[in-house]
């Protein structure tokens, strides 16, 4: 089992940034994938960036390259996602998720409760 608890979510006005973090506890983190992901109300869940266990794999949804960074720190069993000029398309519950293997859709193993990003115009 994998525990994951995201933290960092808030309402920020359109331009702003914002720092995700999701901490993870019981496997040994560096085996895993990590994912997030976002769902809107009404949307279906859709996967936002991506970073292999060694973090030497790293992939994003056009939606947001250029404008978040995902980053992985595995002394602190942490994975990271920096969101800057943020737009209110980009409102909607982020969610981390840890894989054993890469992949680019929902089927990842397990999964954090979710943290609110609001962003008003």
């Amino acid at each position: 089992q994998v525990q994951l608890v995201e933290s960092g979510g808030g309402l920020v006005q359109a331009g702003g940034s914002l720092r995700l973090s999701c901490a993870a506890s019981g496997r040994t983190f560096s085996n895993y994938v990590m994912g997030w992901f976002r769902q809107a109300p009404g949307t279906e869940r859709e996967i936002v960036a991506a970073i292999s266990g060694s973090g030497g794999r790293i992939s994003y949804a056009d939606s947001v390259k250029g404008r978040f960074t995902i980053t992985r720190d595995n002394a602190k069993n942490t994975v990271y996602l920096q969101m800057n000029s943020l737009k209110p398309e980009d409102t909607a519950i982020y969610y981390c998720a840890a894989s054993q293997a890469w992949r680019w859709n929902p089927n990842y193993d397990y999964w954090g409760q979710g943290t609110q990003v609001t962003v008003s115009s």
